[in-house]
């Protein structure tokens, strides 16, 4: 009769919920099954913790990327001009460009001009990377305001100079104030080459949510920067951008058909692949060091179960010789460990999903009781730290610590199933 009970029977869950429940005094391991739970549930919090700040990371790290840069750069090889020079600008840069933004999925295409140069005012100097665009084409650029610290009017452009927030710091101008660039490739006089040098009034500063980008980048009307870097009716390269970033491979060839011959591809894998795929080996190597955290957890389930068939011995004979079977007895300390890595797995996944919906906030208050010491914007690229919440991260982390706990259960469990009930009542 007993052979044929059906396996997780309603009195093998009433057993081994007696069994957790118990009293030390009466032969229970409560207390190991705390310890049990707690280190589940904080193995699975620091799991999905980890995930959710690596997930908003690289989303952040991406999105800054994407938002003021080019997707694809599309430049001319270089050639020698007339007068022995090596350039590289490309003239019929508008023809390009409206050849580029007829290419099914690109949403933009803006010639530019660009070049070093050294921002003065007063006796504050910093070196800026100056790009030369269209009016039209920067008031279409998108992330010109991610870091939300935008001031000024953005169509006063063509009277002025836009400037990075960091660069506006460390020169410690505003709105109205006018600023210096010089540039070292001046004009050329019997004399040797004087450097160039204009003012121009700051009309608007933004903030790009990177720090490299406000503290190094400024931006020139066109046909101003074409004047002052000897660029006249040519361009450096073309800045595209796409629906879809990640698909920017597969669009490069129509990209490059449109440009015509002669002309080079720069994608923002190509800037940015290197630190993605390290970014990747990293959550690699993390989740694999997490999973080892949560073994060492699950293992102290083997010690309570172990401490619990001990104390449970006599028990377990009475109930082998009124006929209860071997599969019966696993099953039942199965129940107690699956219980406690069941419990502690939800525990642990509540904790984690509420710190990766408040991370932020978090990471804010952090910082701001240490005077900016969690995140340091100059050393991250970014500003801020967010997390992400991606339920596939969930349920990764809920898969390998239920089949940790389930399997490392099976060891002790197997071991009460298989103890002679009359060892167990010898000395009874």
């Amino acid at each position: 009769m007993a052979a044929r009970t059906a396996p997780f029977a309603a009195f093998e869950w009433m057993i081994a919920w007696r069994y957790l429940r118990a009293r030390r005094a009466e032969g229970g391991v409560s207390v190991m099954t705390w310890i049990s739970l707690i280190g589940i549930a904080l193995a699975v919090f620091a799991l999905i913790a980890t995930l959710s700040v690596r997930s908003g990371f690289r989303a952040e790290f991406v999105s800054t990327i994407l938002g003021i840069n080019a997707h694809v750069t599309v430049y001319p090889g270089t050639s020698l001009a007339e007068d022995g020079r090596i350039v590289r600008t490309t003239g019929g840069y508008a023809g390009m460009a409206e050849r580029i933004r007829a290419v099914p999925g690109v949403t933009r295409a803006a010639p530019l001009v660009k070049g070093q140069v050294l921002a003065n005012r007063g006796e504050l100097n910093t070196g800026v990377q100056v790009y030369g665009v269209s009016p039209e084409d920067l008031r279409t650029m998108p992330g010109l305001n991610a870091g939300g610290e935008a001031q000024g009017d953005l169509d006063r452009f063509g009277e002025g100079i836009v400037l990075g927030l960091g660069v506006a710091r460390e020169l410690g101008v505003g709105v109205g104030d006018r600023v210096q660039i010089i540039s070292p490739n001046g004009v050329r006089t019997a004399m040797g080459t004087v450097p160039r040098r204009n003012a121009y009034e700051v009309v608007y500063i933004f903030s790009a949510g990177r720090w490299d980008a406000d503290a190094t980048r400024a931006y020139l009307p066109l046909a101003e920067a074409q004047a002052f870097f000897n660029k006249e009716g040519a361009a450096d390269e073309i800045e595209v951008m796409v629906e879809d970033p990640e698909a920017i491979d597969a669009l490069v060839p129509a990209i490059l058909a449109a440009a015509g011959e002669g002309m080079l591809p720069w994608t923002w894998r190509d800037s940015a692949g290197a630190y993605l795929s390290a970014l990747e080996v990293e959550d690699n190597v993390m989740f694999v060091i997490l999973s080892i955290l949560v073994l060492i957890a699950a293992m102290n389930i083997v010690s309570g179960l172990i401490m619990l068939v001990k104390n449970k011995g006599r028990d377990i004979g009475i109930l082998r010789t009124m006929g209860l079977t071997e599969g019966s007895v696993l099953r039942i300390f199965f129940l107690c460990g699956a219980f406690t890595g069941i419990v502690g797995t939800a525990i642990g996944v509540v904790a984690g999903v509420l710190f990766a919906l408040n991370g932020e906030a978090i990471f804010s208050a952090l910082n701001y009781l240490t005077s900016g010491g969690v995140w340091d914007a100059s050393i991250r690229g970014i500003y801020r730290l967010p997390t992400r919440l991606e339920w596939a991260d969930v349920g990764a982390a809920v898969a390998l610590s239920l089949a940790l706990s389930f399997l490392v259960t099976l060891f002790p469990a197997r071991r009460a199933a298989r103890m002679n009930p009359v060892e167990a009542l010898r000395y009874e």
